[in-house]
């Protein structure tokens, strides 16, 4: 098919899902590694692991094995069937979690699993509002997008009833969060079921909340009766360069979904729980049957991904890569009147262009088009009166030459539009 033939079929009969500038502008033909290649045979560089989830690069050789053995053996079945490859991966997922986290329902996708988790805490609480973070991203599925302030809300109608926002940490976090829970409590019907949160904000910025914040916000879980569910679609599996990011964070959350990276970027997500809350959820009847629940094939790549991240050390990995990725942004700064705060935790940084407004907005886009030209593949979270901040999540299987290539990149970016 011609080139041009090609995007006027794209303009024809794709729909539009991501507002404007929806699609990058190369025809991807292959990844391997760390690059994805264009049909007309140019490398770029992926520095946010497709959708920030190939956290083992693209067509890792163990990754595509499993996927050919397991789609030849057993892919799909009834939802009420089970097989080793799904029994595994949740004992498995439990051995890689603190206790009381020893209960798993494998799911497909982040909203999904954040759906599943919401629906089980409002059953066993017996209530239906949910709190998040204003700058929160949970999906696009109904109860995850009611939780999902970011972008999204306006032009679809009402929402889940009781959903509430409260403020992103800032310097006076602890009156701030006083603050917000004193508004919640004036709000409330009396129903608070759950807390809905990131342990760092992706899509909100990479904003890491203070030390002492979620031990703060459990407390306060805890004395209204609500459950704490942390999304960890993007953090969890050593990409922050420990398992889960939660553990900086001193505490276990009741509920935690998992997503993204355990498949490695096959549609896998888990949903982890204790065993007591598993059984006032069975016992309140909780109902979550898919068409995509317990699958096999998905699961044997989720039990792939667990091998490698373990033999290959992939968190010590995160944390060694994460500091020369964070030197190097550093440096960027330096050098860089237009590039402002620093942020993140191992192998998810973000870089903030300062200044904010549209001017930031506008230098934003074109740095990243400019990343592009050159061979680097960025991402940029732009959020009204936060200019543009990168979201840096290279693969965890990433070589140091690469790392250094998109700081390369990036920095003559930069200096080339600024």
């Amino acid at each position: 098919m011609a080139t041009d033939t090609f995007w006027s079929d794209v303009d024809r009969h794709l729909v539009r899902y991501a507002g404007p500038g929806s699609f990058t502008g190369e025809i991807i033909d292959r990844a391997e590694g760390s690059f994805v290649f264009t049909e007309d045979g140019r490398r770029i560089l992926d520095f946010t692991s497709g959708q920030m989830s190939a956290i083992l690069g693209h067509a890792h050789p163990e990754i595509v094995e499993t996927v050919r053995k397991q789609a030849a053996k057993l892919d799909h079945l009834f939802s009420g069937m089970l097989s080793r490859p799904v029994v595994d991966l949740a004992r498995r997922l439990a051995e890689t979690l603190p206790a009381p986290l020893e209960k798993a329902l494998l799911l497909t996708t982040g909203a999904e699993s954040n759906e599943a988790a919401l629906r089980m805490a409002k059953l066993v609480t017996g209530k239906h509002e949910i709190v998040s973070f204003a700058r929160s991203w949970h999906g696009m599925t109904q109860a995850a997008a009611s939780a999902t302030y970011s972008a999204g809300r306006k032009g679809y109608g009402p929402g889940a009833p009781g959903n509430f926002a409260i403020p992103v940490p800032g310097a006076d976090w602890e009156h701030q969060l006083d603050l917000a829970f004193d508004l919640i409590d004036a709000q409330s019907v009396g129903s608070l079921a759950a807390c809905l949160v990131e342990p760092i904000l992706s899509s909100g910025g990479i904003l890491v909340p203070p030390p002492g914040y979620f031990q703060a916000l459990q407390r306060k879980c805890r004395e209204r009766g609500m459950l704490l569910i942390l999304d960890e679609a993007q953090t969890g599996l050593c990409r922050t360069g420990t398992w889960y990011a939660f553990e900086h964070d001193g505490v276990v959350p009741d509920i935690l979904t998992v997503s993204k990276t355990l498949g490695a970027g096959l549609p896998l997500a888990a949903v982890l729980t204790s065993a007591e809350i598993e059984q006032e959820a069975h016992e309140r009847g909780y109902l979550f049957f898919t068409t995509h629940v317990s699958d096999p094939l998905p699961a044997a790549v989720g039990n792939t991904v667990l091998d490698v991240l373990i033999r290959d050390r992939l968190d010590e990995r995160a944390r060694d890569l994460g500091t020369r990725l964070r030197t190097g942004l550093d440096e960027i700064a330096t050098r860089h009147e237009a590039v402002g705060e620093i942020r993140g935790r191992g192998l998810l940084a973000g870089l903030e262009l300062s200044g904010g407004g549209p001017d930031a907005d506008k230098l934003g886009a074109r740095v990243t088009q400019r990343c592009l030209e050159l061979g680097l593949h960025m991402n940029i979270v732009q959020l009204p009166g936060m200019g543009g901040v990168f979201r840096i999540a290279p693969p965890l299987t990433a070589a140091e030459s690469e790392i250094d290539l998109g700081l390369s990149i990036l920095d003559e970016a930069i200096g080339d539009v600024s």
